[in-house]
């Protein structure tokens, strides 16, 4: 089935990039090496700020789900919570386990999680769900297992965000060939085999009304500013390359602030039930627009 060929392809692509252990070694040696103060981390600590506010309380069990080299978990467990990093493939996961960056891992698959109901306060899915051939059929899994919520951090479709764009759509929807150069990326699709999926606020609030799901919580992000070899360029102040991203990242906010423009990215916090008030004041201080879902008047 076209799903499976997907996710072999997936689990293979690790061991085509890095064949070997030593290969895979020296890649956290370099990451290691190059430390905080370089692009590449200060563009991860956009996406890992997002989670900052679900982070406060210690102790809480988090699984990570698509964490191919542990750094979402390493994140994680340095707030003094536990995690549980996941992956389809594991070889990067246990060399990481090996060098301490991570605590504990196992080899997932998202369509068929084998934690029980409620195993985890919280999942966390980054950059990850854009990848999956059936996301929705991952999206079931992780808030099965999640006991809190479920977070999932991914590119946006700028298209419901963007009228022009959307009337467009319509209005040449019969000319799907003229439609397709258009909008160039709007079927997008990865050498591994699978489409590439954005993800919209209403998507994900229709999900949580179908569901019977109290609250979500949305903030808007813009960090896709990676280039090979980030990691080596330094944040300094005087950095140019660092001034030319911070700017147009700054020019990106505003006009996302403006609702000119959609945000790159969209972090998505699905709670399974309410959060204390103290948790909703750090997700509204944290950037977090808060969505309360109606009760279905026709269920108890």
């Amino acid at each position: 089935m076209h799903h499976t060929e997907s996710y072999n392809r997936h689990d293979e692509w690790y061991n085509t990039h890095f064949p070997s252990e030593s290969a895979k070694t020296v890649f956290y040696e370099r990451a290691m090496a190059t430390g905080k103060d370089n692009i590449a981390y200060w563009l991860q600590k956009l996406f890992f700020n997002c989670i900052d506010p679900l982070l406060t309380k210690k102790k809480q069990s988090w699984l990570t789900i698509g964490d191919g080299y542990g750094f979402d978990a390493q994140y994680i467990l340095s707030s003094g919570n536990i995690v549980l990093a996941t992956d389809l493939n594991t070889d990067f996961l246990n060399i990481a386990l090996k060098r301490g960056i991570i605590d504990a891992c196992a080899a997932e698959n998202a369509e068929k999680l084998t934690q029980e109901y409620n195993s985890f306060d919280f999942v966390l899915c980054k950059e990850s769900y854009h990848h999956f051939p059936r996301p929705y059929a991952a999206m079931y899994e992780m808030i099965r297992v999640a006991k809190h919520g479920v977070i999932v951090i991914e590119p946006q479709d700028p298209v419901i965000k963007m009228p022009l764009l959307l009337m467009l759509s319509n209005l040449l929807n019969r000319n799907a060939h003229f439609l397709n150069k258009l909008w160039n990326n709007r079927f997008s699709f990865e050498p591994v085999g699978n489409f590439v999926y954005k993800v919209s606020e209403r998507e994900f609030e229709k999900l949580a009304a179908g569901l019977g799901l109290p609250l979500i919580g949305f903030k808007k992000i813009n960090p896709n500013y990676w280039f090979k070899g980030a990691d080596l360029v330094s944040t300094e102040r005087y950095s140019k390359k660092f001034f030319f991203i911070r700017l147009k990242k700054f020019i990106l906010d505003v006009l996302v602030r403006i609702k000119t423009m959609p945000s790159q990215v969209l972090a998505t916090v699905i709670f399974k039930q309410l959060p204390d008030e103290c948790t909703i004041t750090l997700l509204k201080e944290n950037g977090y627009h808060l969505v309360y879902i109606p009760q279905n008047p026709y269920l108890d």
